[in-house]
């Protein structure tokens, strides 16, 4: 019988998306309670424990690195560490360009380009790379492929559909705070919608990290004043 989701075809990469988005919050917020000693909200979306960063994170190491795991630790290292920066860089480009906001900066540490990357982050991502082309991405294609095919298709589209919700109403929820962080008042029952249900307070609870970076740099200017 023909395994589900065999090979990287579109069921294999989605569950690796869909697992690294959900995997990637577990381990941040353990790392957040070893290193803060607190518990953080570390998600990404307002419903669930995901993070888009670490789903398309792991789906970024699948699909461009996987075929070096015959290869040298070495090679894979330098590879993850240069397309961890570059991926990492383009996430709080994007960030700050869609809604002016960054969730985090690196500007204090040394080596740093931007604040959005720095060397050290970036030798993490290579250390990574390594751990998924070898041992984690193996393992967890083994048991994606055990997924039974009788359901797995179904619960494949089902969690697809609630991805893409979330994605949609996480990026209005967000856009809706920055509007209203610039003082722009609803002007339609979908803003007052948002302005109901996803409260400055609420988002700031789920988004403890995300910072205004133009408020950021009027009170820079300010003080200097």
């Amino acid at each position: 019988m023909k395994r589900f989701a065999s090979g990287l075809n579109f069921y294999k990469l989605f569950w690796v998306f869909f697992c690294g988005c959900f995997l990637g919050v577990v381990l941040e917020t353990i790392w957040c309670l070893l290193t803060r000693g607190h518990f953080e909200s570390r998600t990404g979306l307002v419903y669930g424990p995901f993070n888009l960063v670490y789903g398309f994170g792991a789906l970024l190491m699948t699909v461009s690195l996987i075929w070096l795991s015959g290869k040298r630790d070495l090679y894979i290292f330098l590879a993850g560490s240069v397309l961890g920066a570059a991926f990492e860089y383009l996430c709080s480009y994007v960030q700050q360009t869609l809604f002016g906001t960054v969730s985090w900066d690196y500007s204090q540490f040394p080596l740093n380009f931007h604040g959005r990357v720095n060397l050290l982050y970036s030798l993490f991502w290579g250390l990574l790379a390594v751990l998924w082309v070898k041992d984690i991405y193996p393992f967890m294609s083994k048991r994606i492929e055990r997924i039974p095919n009788s359901w797995g298709r179904s619960v494949t589209w089902i969690l697809l559909v609630f991805m893409v919700v979330d994605v949609l109403v996480s990026a209005a929820a967000v856009g809706r705070m920055s509007a209203r962080n610039e003082g722009v008042a609803a002007r339609n029952r979908v803003e007052q919608f948002l302005d109901t249900h996803y409260s400055d307070e609420r988002l700031n609870r789920i988004y403890p990290n995300m910072v205004y970076k133009e408020k950021e740099k009027k009170l820079e200017y300010q003080t200097e004043e």
